[in-house]
């Protein structure tokens, strides 16, 4: 769809706010250690796979009063769409002012049928920096994040996008394996505020919300927004290193992208070697993107000689991005790669809980144990062809970091 033909409710984000003055003031309010503080009393609730959160968000959407806000990297159109369409046209009919910020490349397989309906329903959609040639690497800044934020009482985190791949209608056995968290409490607002930051500055009409008057529970759980907004704020990465180097018992991390940092490497060789128990859970042969896979396995011997173990999750695509360091829990959207925490805008869910964190733990354990657990005896036998396509996909993505580098100056 061209822009001459997008519906008129429909805008256009401008240009990431990579410009000197605006990169500047940027890095002021990310010299504050953390964007956004811990707050008490929260509610939070583990959910696994879109069969079962896709549901409850459709559930609270139905029940929207006053706003819908949607932040989404995927939205493509199909039967998972269509639900969620269908949700957002009627929730604008009975007066509800629903938002979408949707990512523009992500959102490149939303048909223009489904654009217009949106639209025409008085749905504001918000595409978040357009695809032009002539910006060059400026296209590869990205709107990652994956949350929807109803009535400012509850909202999901997760790393799911709005996709038939998530609930497959044909083969649900094939589904890809993500992890969503259900919010409610104080830390509501923080979410709201974080949407309306992107909202606001690219949109031709900026939103005005009251922030959420959300009691904190008496019983309820320690939650912290961490974000990443490309070239300048680094939390969640800032907040994982934090925790690993903390770590007493376990550092368990799940990712649907490995391509991690020598820095990253490094804190988990560390912890793996005062004892701590590390373990990575990556995706297998099931993956829609073989080339990061391949790139990424180039780290196995060296982490494997030290003690982290590996497992490849076999039953299809593990798309989930959690991070568990003994009672502290990292739900959202960032992967644990360089491309992610350089080019986009990543938002994760922070929990510290005893509780939670055992859940956590028994949903990583089903996991582990429909994984294959790659030994570093049997990797070091592993075939030249594989060898091969390790250093191959392991040189583009090196290529990949210096000109992320160079475009950081």
């Amino acid at each position: 769809m061209s822009l001459a033909e997008r519906p008129a409710a429909v805008r256009v984000a401008a240009d990431p706010p990579d410009g000197p003055l605006r990169r500047g003031r940027a890095r002021l309010l990310a010299l504050r250690k953390y964007p956004f503080p811990w707050r008490a009393g929260n509610r939070f609730e583990l959910l696994k796979d879109g069969r079962e959160f896709f549901p409850r968000m459709l559930e609270e959407i139905e029940r929207a009063r006053r706003h819908i806000l949607l932040e989404i990297y995927l939205f493509e159109s199909g039967a998972v769409a269509a639900r969620f369409i269908d949700g957002f046209t009627r929730a604008a009919a009975r007066g509800v002012t629903v938002k979408l910020l949707l990512d523009d490349f992500g959102a490149l397989k939303l048909a223009a049928r489904d654009r217009a309906r949106l639209a025409q329903s008085g749905v504001e959609l918000l595409f978040y920096n357009p695809l032009q040639y002539r910006k060059l690497l400026g296209n590869m800044f990205r709107d990652h994040r994956k949350l929807l934020i109803v009535d400012g009482e509850v909202a999901f985190v997760s790393g799911a996008g709005i996709t038939d791949d998530f609930d497959s209608p044909v083969r649900p056995e094939s589904s890809w394996r993500e992890t969503a968290v259900r919010i409610a409490g104080p830390v509501l607002a923080d979410w709201q505020e974080l949407f309306q930051r992107v909202w606001n500055r690219h949109a031709a009409a900026p939103v005005t919300l009251a922030a959420p008057a959300l009691a904190a529970h008496a019983e309820g759980m320690l939650g912290r927004v961490a974000t990443t907004s490309a070239l300048v704020v680094q939390d969640i990465k800032r907040s994982l290193y934090t925790r690993v180097r903390r770590a007493q018992a376990r550092v368990w991390i799940a990712t649907a992208y490995f391509a991690p940092s020598r820095k990253v490497r490094r804190a988990l060789i560390h912890a793996a070697g005062r004892g701590v128990e590390v373990r990575l859970l990556l995706p297998g042969a099931y993956t829609d993107h073989p080339a990061v896979r391949h790139a990424g396995r180039r780290f196995y011997s060296g982490l494997l000689r030290h003690g982290v173990r590996i497992y490849e999750y076999q039953p299809r695509f593990l798309h989930a991005k959690t991070l568990l360091c003994d009672d502290w829990v990292s739900i959202g959207s960032s992967n644990l790669d360089r491309w992610n925490l350089r080019w986009n805008l990543e938002a994760n869910q922070e929990i510290e809980d005893t509780a939670f964190a055992a859940a956590v733990r028994a949903m990583f354990e089903e996991d582990f144990r429909a994984g294959l657990e790659i030994r570093y005896e049997d990797w070091r036998r592993r075939g030249l062809r594989a060898r091969l396509r390790e250093q191959l996909w392991g040189r583009v993505d090196m290529w990949l970091e210096a000109l992320g580098r160079r475009r950081a100056r």
